[in-house]
């Protein structure tokens, strides 16, 4: 499907959930060619999900250092893809991570969200579910998930 310019517009904002960790590099080496394809505006988000970041306003706390570096994370990520043309925009939540992405999909959106999934490595994951099922269960915008692989 191409637009009237002529660019392939069927995704015009991708919403990427990251981790913090080497998991993340799945996604986002997956997701470049199709939001170049597609000159998608990128919003990348982290949940931070511990109690501190999830009562922080109620309790008034000062960020803790574990917010600190994932607000760092997002930044320099940001400038990773904005080097390469790409539009992109962060977002740095806290809470539960299914409910929170669900939510910064829909307030901005989103036309797709593309995650990394780890599969059930966990008895965790088995009983509880992944983010990725939560998201994916939860929402009727295309959720493109890719695996990563474990070496």
């Amino acid at each position: 499907m191409t637009t009237p310019s002529g660019e392939f517009g069927i995704y015009k904002t991708i919403l990427i959930p990251v981790e913090n960790s080497a998991a993340d590099d799945t996604i986002l080496r997956h997701i470049r060619p199709l939001a170049k394809l597609t000159s998608a505006r990128l919003l990348l988000i982290h949940v931070a999900d511990g109690f501190a970041a999830r009562y922080q306003n109620q309790l008034n706390l000062e960020d803790s250092e574990e917010i600190r570096l994932d607000r760092e994370y997002l930044e320099r990520r940001r400038a990773e893809f904005q080097s390469d043309g790409f539009a992109v925009e962060v977002l740095l939540a806290r809470g539960e991570p299914a409910q929170e992405i669900l939510a910064a999909a829909q307030r901005e959106g989103c036309d797709l969200i593309a995650m990394a999934t780890h599969g059930h490595r966990f008895i965790k994951d088995v009983l509880l579910g992944s983010v990725a099922e939560n998201v994916r269960h939860r929402t009727s915008i295309p959720v493109l998930l890719v695996r990563v692989m474990q070496d």
